[in-house]
């Protein structure tokens, strides 16, 4: 019997492990800014429902931003109220959500396989790299893509009939997927649609929705909308409901600047940034008889493709727009893992190959990214923006102390590649937990202050400065660091988000004005000054005309 079955053997073992592997979603959480500009906008519109009172209504700069629904801001706001308006509560509902990932995982695969399948699935998912990352981030995606997964999940139970009362996993699914549309919008629901729609035509329409099941998933579906729906419009009306909606289909037709990536994007970014389940989950990906409960591999890889390929088709292309391929890939891959180490499967060369590949890629990113960023001088002559330049001039001292988490990643890579090719797959998955978990809390305190110092710190510790003084506070580029740094209070005024009446007109309280230190645009006009410069970026200030200036 290897460890893991001998851990998965006594469930009370199981839970305490996976609960000591939750908490390293939280530590550390606090210990740098959040990042422009997913972060940032999401803790600033959470802020803005406490200052403002106004927990319906998603606000940026207390102006209604029509781009995202609000349940995730709701548990941004508890958390805010619990810990306090910072990073930490910020971040606090990933980690949380991590923690759910990991025994929602478990207790699915014990009922439909063994508790070793269970403990298996939430250690591979556990030791993959962005999966890891994205819990200790301030973006939606994490809740988002469990909603989603779970609506899938007793969708798929609701069909091949586990249960007693099937109406009630009808229901649940609604219920899921109608939080998913609640959490980011309408694409919740058609990665939905569009799995069911995959996996019935590979069945070809043996499997299908009964009356009954479409019309209790509808009920589930229809009472968490409703919901928000009558609070919604007897709060703001009509009007705010049809803005919305609009809003999200020119969402879906226009393409976001600066995110229009190659075709293959996604398959690179799940390759590389989910090593090792996207190693792991090869050999079940292309078998064609394979019986499992439910038939839930081809579910999994059905969900896989629809969400790759979806998103690869998209113009636009953001890292995390692929994160709902990382539970259905992981899944394979522990079932994988499960067959190899029943003799199931055998540990074919290419396999081994790849891993070493895979690894060995990212271990290198890891250990020569600080060396990198250590050669400044060389990093500013190869360089030709001035801004990236009078980054690196002022960015931190980086040492070899930087190499640390790319150090322990790679021992646990090739401890995990030994006891692979010694099929002892038990000890592998245990090293790569450790190993990654480790290595990322080791990055959190060596270099993810680094980054946050050398991209966006100087700015941000100007607009600190101003938390308390009743201003109008902007940026020339695009930001949410000044709203959510400046701690900006709501106001009664609409003019404020008009940039040409802050630079020009008869202001009421002084403005300041975020830009980079080579944009001179405010220099030509009237009024401007520059009140602070660090490192890159500059602050301008203009005062109104009753007032005078400040002497500096």
């Amino acid at each position: 019997m290897t460890l893991l079955e001998r851990i998965a053997s006594q469930q009370k073992w199981t839970l305490s492990l996976l609960a000591v592997l939750s908490a390293f979603f939280f530590i550390g959480l606090g210990h740098f800014h959040l990042f422009d500009w997913d972060e940032i906008n999401f803790a600033e519109s959470a802020r803005e429902m406490i200052e403002s009172q106004n927990y319906l209504r998603v606000q940026i700069n207390y102006l209604p931003f029509w781009e995202k629904p609000p349940f995730f801001f709701w548990l941004q706001v508890a958390a805010m109220k619990t810990f306090g308006i910072n990073e930490f509560a910020a971040r606090f509902p990933n980690a949380l959500f991590g923690a759910l990932y990991l025994f929602t995982f478990y207790f699915i695969g014990k009922r439909h396989f063994s508790p070793t399948f269970g403990l298996i699935w939430s250690l591979v998912f556990f030791a993959s790299l962005l999966p890891h990352i994205y819990f200790k981030s301030g973006i939606i995606d994490p809740v988002f893509n469990y909603f989603i997964f779970l609506s899938i999940y007793f969708m798929i139970r609701f069909l091949g009939k586990d249960g007693e009362k099937l109406w009630q996993l009808a229901i649940l699914s609604g219920i899921f997927s109608a939080l998913s549309v609640l959490t980011k919008g309408p694409v919740g629901f058609l990665l939905l649609g569009l799995t069911l729609a995959v996996y019935v035509i590979y069945k070809r329409f043996k499997v299908f929705p009964s009356f009954k099941g479409i019309l209790f998933f509808l009920v589930g579906f229809a009472g968490i909308i409703a919901c928000w729906v009558t609070m919604e419009v007897s709060q703001n009306g009509w009007d705010i409901l049809w803005q919305f909606i609009e809003y999200q289909i020119e969402l879906f037709r226009t393409p976001v600047a600066g995110h229009e990536q190659p075709f293959y994007y996604h398959f690179v970014v799940v390759g590389l940034g989910c090593f090792p389940i996207s190693v792991l989950a090869i050999p079940l990906f292309y078998q064609k008889k394979d019986e499992t409960p439910l038939d839930l591999r081809r579910w999994m890889l059905s969900l896989f493709w629809v969400v790759l390929i979806l998103f690869s088709i998209t113009t636009t292309k953001i890292i995390h727009y692929s994160s709902m391929t990382y539970a259905p890939l992981s899944f394979v891959a522990a079932l994988a893992v499960y067959r190899m180490m029943k003799g199931e499967i055998e540990i074919k060369k290419y396999l081994r190959i790849l891993y070493l590949i895979i690894g060995g890629i990212v271990s290198l990113a890891m250990l020569v990214l600080p060396i990198i960023l250590m050669e400044r001088d060389w990093l500013m002559s190869i360089t030709t923006d001035p801004f990236a330049v009078k980054l690196i001039e002022h960015s931190p001292k980086w040492t070899f102390v930087d190499m640390l988490a790319g150090i322990v990643f790679t021992i646990s890579f090739i401890a995990g590649f030994i006891f692979f090719r010694k099929r002892n797959l038990s000890n592998m998955l245990l090293s790569l937990a450790a190993g990654t978990a480790i290595a990322l809390l080791v990055a959190l305190f060596t270099i993810m202050p680094k980054v946050d110092q050398l991209t966006q710190g100087d700015a941000i510790s100007m607009y600190e400065e101003l938390q308390g003084e009743d201003c109008y506070v902007e940026s020339l580029r695009k930001s949410y660091a000044q709203y959510f740094y400046t701690r900006v209070q709501p106001n009664t005024r609409t003019k404020e988000q008009d940039l040409d009446w802050l630079l020009r007109g008869d202001i009421d309280k002084p403005v300041y004005i975020g830009t980079r230190f080579n944009r001179t645009f405010l220099d030509e006009i009237d009024g401007f000054e520059v009140v602070k410069e660090k490192g890159a970026f500059k602050l301008y200030r203009r005062m109104p005309k009753a007032q005078s200036s400040d002497p500096e």
